[in-house]
C-alpha cells in the first residue's frame, strides 16, 4: 500500500456574501487546497481569506481555474477556442498569484475545475491548451489519473501529480460519472474510505459497473461543496492513518 499520500479539496468557492462549504473545517483535514480564482467562484477577498487559512493551517495552495460561469458554478461547457482557454487559465492563475503575494502564501500547483477539467480529461486539444498556461506559470499540474490532461501535462514537461476522487463514481473508461447520473456522487464515508483503501492496496479503482481499472494515486480529492464533505474527509483521513498511511502534501 502507498505509505504517503495527499488529500486535496476545492476551497475558496464563495464570493461576496454567498458562502459555499466549511473551508475552515476542511483545512484541518486536507493537506492541499485548490483555491478558486475568480472563474466559477471567488473574488479577491475570498481568495485572500482562503490563502491565509492555508498559511495558518500549513496547507499547500494551488490555483483552481475554471470556466467564467458563476451562475453554473463552472459545471457547464462554454464554447471556447484552445487559445481562449489558455488565456482564461493563465489569467486566473495570475489573479491568485497576485493575491497570494499579499497573503504570504505561495501557489505551487494548478488543478482545473469542473466542466473544464472534465472536458480536458477526454479532449487532448483542450488538455494541451491548459498545459500551455500551466507550463508558462512554472507551476505543477494536479490531473485526474489516466486522462488526456495527465498525458498532455507530462508531454509538456510539467511536474504532474496523479489525482483520484474519494467521493465521485468512475466509468469503465476512467472518466468520472457525470453529475446527475446514478453513482456520480458517493456520500457514504465508510464506502468511500473502503474504495480508496482498496485502490491503494491494489492499484485498481472500482467503477460503477463493478469493474476495476488501473489508477495511479498521489492525491485524493474530496469535494467541499457537499453537506457530507467534512465528515467524509475526516473519516477517510482517520481510516488511512489507521492503516499506517501518512497524509502529506505532494512534493
Amino acid at each position: 500500500m502507498t505509505r504517503t499520500i495527499d488529500i486535496n479539496s476545492d476551497l475558496g468557492e464563495a464570493y461576496g456574501p454567498w458562502k459555499m462549504g466549511d473551508d475552515a473545517a476542511m483545512m484541518g483535514v486536507v493537506s492541499s487546497a485548490n483555491v478558486a480564482c475568480g472563474g466559477h467562484a471567488s473574488d479577491p477577498e475570498t481568495m485572500y481569506r482562503t490563502l491565509r487559512l492555508c498559511r495558518e493551517a500549513g496547507v499547500t495552495a494551488g490555483a483552481h481555474p475554471g470556466y467564467a460561469d458563476r451562475e453554473g458554478f463552472g459545471r457547464r461547457i462554454i464554447p471556447m477556442t484552445g487559445e481562449e482557454i489558455t488565456r482564461l487559465v493563465a489569467a486566473q492563475i495570475g489573479a491568485l498569484q497576485g493575491v497570494a503575494s499579499l497573503a504570504d502564501c505561495p501557489v505551487t500547483f494548478v488543478k482545473p475545475h469542473g466542466a473544464l477539467n472534465n472536458l480536458a480529461s477526454a479532449d487532448r486539444a483542450v488538455a494541451d491548451a491548459i498545459a500551455v498556461a500551466v507550463k508558462a506559470s512554472g507551476l505543477a499540474m494536479l490531473a485526474i489519473s489516466g486522462t488526456e490532461l495527465e498525458a498532455a501535462s507530462r508531454a509538456a514537461g510539467i511536474p504532474t501529480i496523479s489525482e483520484i476522487f474519494a467521493d465521485r463514481g468512475y466509468q469503465d473508461n476512467g472518466l468520472l460519472v457525470p453529475r446527475g447520473q446514478p453513482g456520480a456522487m458517493i456520500h457514504d464515508a465508510s464506502a468511500a474510505a473502503e474504495r480508496i483503501l482498496h485502490l491503494l492496496d491494489t492499484g485498481r479503482m472500482q467503477t460503477v459497473s463493478g469493474a476495476e481499472i488501473p489508477q495511479a494515486a498521489e492525491s485524493i480529492c474530496v469535494h467541499s461543496d457537499e453537506p457530507s464533505a467534512v465528515a467524509l474527509a475526516t473519516e477517510l483521513r482517520a481510516r488511512l492513518e489507521a492503516e499506517g498511511v501518512t497524509i502529506a502534501p505532494f512534493a
